[in-house]
């Protein structure tokens, strides 16, 4: 599809419902003002000043859809029984994310990265310590169970579905081959989103992971088109995988689709980059978004390659619109 065709078809991402399973989690950014060193041992006293809570992880995967879609989106993972889980569910409501699937687990902790920065008066704000609450062990067979039974009744709701894989324990192996085979059963797109383990995703319909973690799976490194097509279509043939996205950084993306030649994508901003933290986030939600919409896998990754080119320019996990891609599109030129 050519530029002014794909533009004229963004408003088709407001239509899927996307399904979010996985390693929901909150980052909890606290500011203050320096006060002065305590007495009471070497360290900074803050004049608190702010707290902002971020969503992140599978939490910023939905966010990102929910800007995209007008929130037709869901959350399905596990949270503990805390403080934090209320803080979780308040901003994935505020997002306008569906959280009628999350499960709670007394026996967990919410999955929380706590920040604390602070600052002179006039100087730059600094990060001084990180704080990370998160249980990694998997989830007991019960609250499985309650997962699988979730999956069951959403899927069918649902016209694609997203695995965010933080290795934070929810995706189990029965909760994966639970959600392919409900996908498969029901014929919903499944995307996943991992870094490592990505034989457990046998037979999803597509992965975007990043080419160092390709790189790790095939134990080679990709030096050139000739080995970066090679690992591509090993890769997407032991997967059996309808399609492939590898995101490659400055180099931009490769998509590769069954029965075609591997198709290259630029970057598409190379100056602009203030932080790519949540980048992957919103790869994996505009591409999912884009292939339920009815979009072909390398306009779906071009899509997803835009939507990333805005978020990278700002701190922190960010969210982008289909107006903003609009905008960005018309800048873009090449495509």
């Amino acid at each position: 599809m050519d530029m002014q065709n794909l533009l004229k078809n963004l408003d088709k991402l407001k239509e899927p419902k996307i399904l979010v399973i996985g390693d929901f989690a909150i980052d909890e950014m606290i500011f203050g003002q320096t006060e002065r060193i305590s007495r009471e041992a070497p360290v900074l006293i803050l004049e608190h000043t702010e707290t902002k809570i971020i969503l992140g992880t599978a939490s910023n995967a939905a966010h990102n859809i929910s800007t995209l879609n007008c929130g037709k989106v869901a959350a399905l993972g596990v949270m503990g029984d805390d403080y934090h889980s209320e803080v979780l569910t308040k901003a994935l409501l505020e997002a306008k994310i569906n959280t009628d699937f999350m499960v709670k687990d007394k026996t967990r902790k919410t999955t929380t990265k706590t920040r604390i920065s602070g600052s002179c008066s006039q100087s730059v704000t600094q990060q001084i310590v990180r704080i990370d609450r998160q249980t990694k062990t998997p989830i007991s067979g019960e609250i499985e169970a309650k997962v699988i039974e979730n999956i069951k009744k959403a899927i069918p709701l649902y016209d694609g579905i997203i695995l965010s894989d933080y290795h934070l324990g929810c995706l189990t192996k029965n909760v994966i081959d639970t959600a392919i085979s409900e996908a498969k059963k029901h014929n919903k797109i499944i995307v996943a989103d991992i870094q490592k383990d990505m034989e457990r995703y046998k037979g999803v319909t597509a992965i975007t992971p990043n080419q160092p973690d390709t790189e790790k799976f095939l134990s080679r490194f990709i030096k050139d088109d000739k080995s970066l097509v090679e690992a591509g279509l090993e890769l997407r043939e032991k997967l059996n995988l309808d399609c492939l996205l590898i995101t490659r950084g400055e180099s931009g993306m490769a998509i590769f689709e069954k029965d075609k030649e591997m198709k290259k994508i630029p970057a598409f901003n190379k100056k602009e980059v203030f932080d790519v933290t949540g980048a992957g986030d919103t790869v994996v939600a505009a591409f999912t978004l884009a292939l339920c919409a009815g979009f072909s896998p390398t306009d779906s990754a071009k899509i997803g390659n835009l939507a990333a080119s805005i978020v990278i320019r700002y701190f922190g996990c960010h969210t982008t619109t289909i107006e903003d891609l609009k905008s960005e599109l018309k800048n873009v030129k090449e495509i």
